[in-house]
């Protein structure tokens, strides 16, 4: 243990967020996303299990430590509603609020199709599968420099 770190950030995350460089994107999925069968089946070849856990408290944790890229206009993106889908994802402004916490320029969110979205979670450097239960609650961070 350290001093410090959030204890919901396990030791393989943190080496993952360690690892990572300007430009590369981490998925924070929810319980219905398909982690394993894009991380089994992609270049994405990085699964961290944060089984038991929540988007909102692993973002507010990630955001701590991880600089969001300021070169790209919105370096947190989300799945888009699927047409037709009578769904209204109040999780975003629990998302927002911790954005905005840590990352007072923030500007929006980008809205990414579905499928879309699933394509880019197959280039990105990990995927940590949650067992976020809210619909439409996948994030995907850009990560940023580390300017000290």
């Amino acid at each position: 243990m350290l001093i410090g770190i959030p204890k919901i950030l396990s030791p393989e995350l943190l080496k993952v967020l360690m690892e990572m460089g300007h430009g590369d994107e981490i998925v924070l999925a929810d319980g219905n996303f398909p982690a394993a069968s894009i991380t089994q089946a992609t270049s994405t070849k990085i699964l961290v299990r944060a089984d038991g856990h929540g988007v909102p408290e692993l973002l507010d944790a990630i955001l701590k430590f991880f600089p969001l890229d300021q070169y790209v206009a919105n370096p947190v993106a989300l799945m888009a509603i699927v047409p037709g889908d009578n769904v209204k994802p109040v999780i975003w402004d629990t998302y927002r609020d911790i954005v905005k916490k840590h990352d007072p320029k923030f500007k929006g969110f980008e809205n990414v199709e579905r499928f879309a979205f699933y394509e880019r979670a197959k280039k990105a450097y990990a995927i940590v599968a949650t067992g976020e239960a809210a619909l439409y609650a996948n994030v995907i961070l850009k990560k940023g420099v580390v300017k000290e």
